[in-house]
């Protein structure tokens, strides 16, 4: 358990949280998520950008990224929990050139957002339960990041997943080694500051269930 830091340090990551909401009141549709203005990439560097964008411009899917990571910055082995996700990402990804369907995957993806957002809230996150979380959630935006790669020739296409695989990984791995070498001081499991993540995270998630 980490000890809950000062005000200051309270009051600096409420700011940035702040701002993260407002993000999010004037974030674009949840589709809204391609780099190349909803184009098939078409060569292997359009692929490959289109990959690292993806989970940046849609906010939902970057809040989640941002969420794993920081829940994972709560665990001695917590990198699972983004590696679970990128993981299963990937597989889905494929599951949707595949052309299987999954059923609503933009509704699940509002409601796995929501969900990270209420574990970081929470006092008690076991990791098993939050890596099988993670991959679940992993399955729903993989298949939404595959509408933006269907049709794609073969290298433009291990580009994209390349992009995503490195992206997804970044941002949680860099979430989780900035809270535990910059900010432990005032994040640990039920500190104010993690709260105000988490309903920030939270917020993200319903603005979004709020445009199914």
């Amino acid at each position: 358990m980490r000890n809950l830091g000062g005000f200051d340090g309270v009051h600096r990551h409420g700011a940035r949280v702040a701002a993260l909401a407002l993000c999010t009141m004037l974030a674009p549709p949840a589709g809204a998520h391609h780099a190349i203005g909803g184009e098939i990439p078409s060569n292997g560097w359009e692929g490959f950008l289109s990959g690292l964008a993806h989970p940046i411009l849609g906010l939902d899917h970057f809040a989640f990224v941002v969420a794993a990571g920081l829940i994972a910055a709560l665990h001695r082995h917590g990198v699972l929990i983004p590696i679970a996700f990128a993981a299963a990402s990937l597989i889905a990804t494929g599951i949707h050139l595949l052309s299987w369907n999954l059923p609503a995957p933009e509704l699940m993806i509002s409601l796995s957002v929501l969900l990270f957002g209420v574990l970081l809230i929470a006092r008690q996150l076991r990791l098993p339960i939050v890596v099988v979380l993670a991959a679940a959630s992993g399955i729903f935006h993989g298949y939404a990041y595959g509408e933006s790669i269907v049709g794609a020739e073969m290298t433009p296409l291990w580009a994209y997943l390349l992009g995503l695989a490195l992206v997804q990984l970044a941002v949680g791995l860099s979430t989780r080694w900035l809270v535990d070498t910059a900010l432990r001081p005032t994040f640990s499991q039920g500190s104010v500051p993690l709260r105000l993540a988490g309903f920030a995270i939270g917020f993200v998630g319903l603005a979004y269930l709020a445009t199914q």
